[in-house]
């Protein structure tokens, strides 16, 4: 069993939990936190993942929901290693965003970093296979609808934020 933390609408832990189940949504005034990270190379291309069936066979970022007693801080350094097997240092992050929706607080990062593929050893329960695509290649995505949509915001500004468009 995992367990969640609860924010308040400001995003400050209120002492509470909640169980993770598929569908669970906090109360109206309790929020969780999710992390995504976007990973860009020299060429100017993102590390994206094709999840695997039982986590929607879509097209995403890196990331996850933050686990009761972690902060997003050691949650995404620990997502990138548990996703792709790729273990680096908090310090090698730029945070760019928290996103507030609706029960739910997303902080965006970014890493610039030369990564082989060869040498991911991806999560196969969630990871079907990662790929390095150009903007034009994930606006094409998410045209398509084959793009997870929690994460088309966050793209999108990272975009802008970082004048990467």
């Amino acid at each position: 069993m995992e367990y969640l933390d609860l924010y308040d609408e400001k995003g400050n832990l209120i002492g509470e939990k909640i169980l993770r189940t598929k569908g669970m949504k906090p109360q109206d005034d309790k929020y969780i936190k999710i992390v995504l990270v976007f990973i860009k190379n020299d060429e100017n291309k993102f590390l994206m993942q094709k999840t695997s069936k039982e986590k929607g066979s879509v097209w995403a970022t890196t990331g996850g929901l933050v686990s009761s007693g972690y902060t997003p801080d050691e949650t995404v350094v620990k997502e990138i290693e548990e996703e792709l097997g790729l273990v680096i240092e908090f310090k090698e992050l730029k945070h760019i965003e928290t996103i507030k929706r609706k029960h739910v607080f997303q902080d965006t990062y970014y890493l610039e970093k030369n990564i082989n593929i060869e040498d991911l050893k991806i999560q196969e329960e969630e990871v079907e296979f990662v790929k390095w695509l150009s903007v034009g290649e994930i606006n094409e995505l998410i045209k398509n609808g084959e793009f997870r949509e929690g994460n088309i915001l966050a793209f999108n500004n990272l975009l802008e934020k970082e004048k990467l468009i």
